[in-house]
């Protein structure tokens, strides 16, 4: 993990670099796909999300949450990604949840610049090294 700072442009710059974006989410998909079918099911998928820990903390204090709740919330997020609803997501699938929940981020965070404590191999990791080599190269 490492605490970066970031803004909405960082996200939206790195989402519209369609090259970037599709290399980070083809290797993220097969990172997830353990099993290399070409899709991911629920259980391959909510590892992922539940590493989010979406109601397990309260401005990073875990709390304890219903089991139940927990497994709706998850089961909900899948729904979102498996927009056919054939019960498996695949690559495009994928993609598109992935951009728009990303967009989304950069949406409720605006243009000031906050810092982030962000694992090594996420997406919203990799966006600020995309900005740090463009910055770089410029």
């Amino acid at each position: 993990m490492s605490v970066e700072v970031l803004d909405s442009a960082t996200i939206v710059n790195f989402v519209e670099d369609e090259e970037a974006f599709n290399i980070s989410i083809r290797e993220r998909f097969a990172h997830l796909d353990t099993n290399h079918d070409g899709l991911l099911s629920y259980t391959e998928l909510s590892k992922d999300l539940q590493s989010l820990r979406v109601l397990e903390t309260h401005f990073g204090i875990d709390i304890k949450t219903d089991p139940k709740e927990l497994a709706h919330v998850y089961e909900s997020l899948f729904e979102q990604f498996d927009h056919d609803s054939n019960g498996t997501v695949d690559l495009e699938e994928f993609k598109l949840e992935t951009k728009r929940m990303m967009l989304a981020m950069a949406n409720g965070m605006g243009f000031l610049p906050v810092q982030m404590v962000l694992e090594e191999s996420s997406l919203l990791k990799i966006a600020v090294e995309h900005e740090s080599t463009k910055l770089i190269a410029a």
